[in-house]
């Protein structure tokens, strides 16, 4: 057994007799969007603080609260990650990705990664959804850098579609039925937590990036080498500096957008769970 095995088999031990179902779906939640945990379409069973799983990284940052919330969703059985943990707060990154290998574990085959994201694409406007179409991992550490865990995945996992092309066409009648504009693109994700240079804006964009955050990328690898099926959503936030806006950006500004956005995403997120045909 690798070290990642155990460390996962440890962390699932110390809650296991607390989870009260064997999740469908798993939720991340980004920053400024947790209240979707606390909305009305979320039927909360039981929640487990991540401070009370051993050996489990604690999110340290403002707007991302640090719990696993279990609850109902349209009838379906949901784990929702309500704040993550990133690779600028310090931990490795496979620590990074312990909570959505856990989910894993506890039974979610579907993930629905969120994010709040800054806009590259000049098409894009702050309050935007974007369904991520395909992603670039260049900037941050590989999470399957070691010795591989054969009960994880292969060696050398497929990355040629890592956002379910079924999940993505849900996502889109979902917002088609609900009147809400969702446009696509490709996420890259760089470490943070500074916010990017303009040089650095415009070198992402030359490599085909419409989105620039710090989350998501290591993650949506660690899911997809354990065979999930995943689907991510960016909300815009902001316009990425220099040749984009020339505004100075801050993690206020990410937050007041997110709390604008609230009724929309929490719309289209229960219609796209509800819509999800699970079991396949």
């Amino acid at each position: 057994m690798t070290k990642f095995k155990e460390e996962l088999e440890r962390a699932y031990k110390s809650i296991e007799s607390r989870i009260p179902f064997a999740p469908e779906i798993a939720l991340v939640l980004g920053s400024g969007l947790g209240e979707y945990a606390e909305s009305p379409d979320f039927d909360i069973v039981a929640e487990i603080p991540y401070g009370e799983i051993e050996g489990f990284p604690v999110s340290t940052v403002s707007g991302h609260d640090g719990r696993f919330v279990f609850g109902k969703v349209g009838g379906k059985n949901v784990v929702c990650m309500k704040g993550r943990v990133h690779y600028y707060e310090g931990y490795p990154v496979t620590q990074v990705v312990l909570p959505i290998r856990l989910m894993r574990r506890m039974g979610a085959q579907i993930l629905l990664l969120t994010n709040a994201a800054g806009g590259v694409n000049p098409a894009y406007k702050p309050g935007d959804f974007v369904c991520i179409t395909d992603h670039i991992s260049s900037f941050v550490p590989s999470p399957l850098i070691g010795p591989n865990e054969d009960d994880f995945g292969v060696r050398f996992p497929d990355m040629s579609q890592v956002y379910s092309l079924r999940l993505r066409e849900t996502l889109h009648k979902c917002a088609d039925f609900l009147k809400i504009n969702v446009k696509e693109g490709v996420y890259v994700q760089l470490t943070g937590p500074n916010y990017e240079t303009p040089a650095e804006i415009r070198m992402v964009a030359k490599l085909g990036a419409n989105l620039v955050g710090m989350s998501t990328v290591c993650e949506a690898m660690a899911a997809r080498h354990m065979g999930m099926e995943i689907c991510g959503i960016s909300l815009v936030t902001n316009m990425a500096c220099g040749v984009i806006s020339g505004a100075v950006l801050s993690h206020e500004e990410v937050k007041e957008t997110a709390a604008v956005a609230k009724e929309r995403f929490t719309a289209l997120v229960t219609a796209f769970i509800e819509g999800i045909q699970t079991g396949e």
